[in-house]
């Protein structure tokens, strides 16, 4: 096993050896492929014939309300990394609309992007993980198949989330949920707002989830460089809007735990401004930035020839960073 930085001893995954993210086989899926095909067959098919413009605006708005709350606020800033606080009762409706992009369940989701975090800081790992071949295969991958290592590492998930009976409840029933919002939908607009507000958003959500996904391992921009990691985080500017502050993955591979994912002058974060109004209305408080976090010394800076000793904002990094925690 290679030496770990203090970054992933910490880490909710703790492997035995290099091996156990690195060798397995991918599986077809026929639920997890059944459920995308499904939904965007009827996307496809329902959506043409029931057009309006009204449905389509739905399928707008609903998209955007449940990537913003849902996906980068709940599941991934809080659930994942924890990187603001608020009441519980908040929590749980910020991660109850996460299920509804149409990936996982709650529980499903952390652990995913635990191993797959864990995995992708290593030197080696599976393709699976790191997006790794080409994209086509990378699809069909990530969109119908699931991995099976040969030897999968213990995931180990706090109590108050793991045990907790809401989280719970979701993991099992997280499908049925999206009935609820079809059911409602129709009885406000028929079958055009089901299939637009439904099947269209929650395959294009999960569609896009693997696009950007595949992009932000292998094109783009990058300020930073994770020393011996499997893959670097790249940052997609132009989709800083569409993904809610989400593409700014070379920012986030460097400081995971930052509420702020659009760290530099100019780049664009819909999750930390809504946090921001948040913040201000007493909703959220304790909002962790790149400064707040422990330092990295595996964090290499581009441009400077040594890695830093602090990976924070500090006076040796250059100025376009010093501002950030004031942006």
């Amino acid at each position: 096993m290679v030496e770990l930085p203090n970054s992933l001893k910490q880490h909710r995954v703790a492997a035995s050896s290099d091996g156990d993210v690195t060798f397995g086989k991918v599986r077809y899926s026929p639920v997890k492929s059944l459920w995308f095909i499904g939904l965007l067959g009827a996307a496809v098919l329902g959506g043409i014939s029931t057009f309006s413009i009204e449905a389509f605006l739905l399928f707008c708005a609903s998209t955007a309300f449940m990537l913003l709350f849902g996906h980068s606020l709940g599941s991934h800033r809080k659930l994942v990394h924890n990187s603001f606080e608020c009441p519980r009762w908040l929590e749980y409706c910020l991660v109850y609309c996460g299920i509804h992009v149409g990936l996982a369940g709650p529980l499903g989701i952390l652990k995913q992007h635990e191993l797959r975090d864990y995995a992708q800081r290593l030197p080696n790992c599976h393709p699976y993980l790191r997006h790794g071949s080409t994209p086509w295969r990378d699809a069909w991958w990530q969109l119908n198949c699931e991995l099976a290592l040969d030897n999968p590492p213990a995931v180990s998930i706090e109590s108050h989330i793991e045990e907790d009976r809401f989280y719970r409840f979701l993991e099992k029933t997280w499908m049925a949920h999206h009935a609820l919002i079809a059911a409602i939908f129709y009885w406000i607009g028929g079958w055009s707002f089901v299939f637009w507000g439904v099947c269209a958003r929650v395959s294009v959500s999960v569609f896009g989830h693997w696009v950007i996904g595949y992009f932000a391992h292998n094109r783009g921009d990058m300020h930073h460089v994770v020393h011996d990691a499997a893959v670097q985080g790249r940052n997609i500017r132009w989709v800083s809007l569409l993904t809610m502050g989400e593409c700014w993955h070379n920012n986030h591979h460097a400081f995971p735990g930052s509420a702020k994912l659009g760290i530099y002058p100019g780049e664009w974060d819909p999750g930390w401004w809504t946090l921001c109004v948040m913040e201000k209305v007493g909703l959220v408080s304790a909002l962790r930035l790149p400064q707040d976090l422990p330092a990295r010394p595996e964090l290499i800076l581009l441009g400077q020839r040594q890695k830093p000793n602090n990976a924070r904002a500090t006076e040796s990094q250059p100025s376009s960073l010093d501002s950030y925690a004031n942006l």
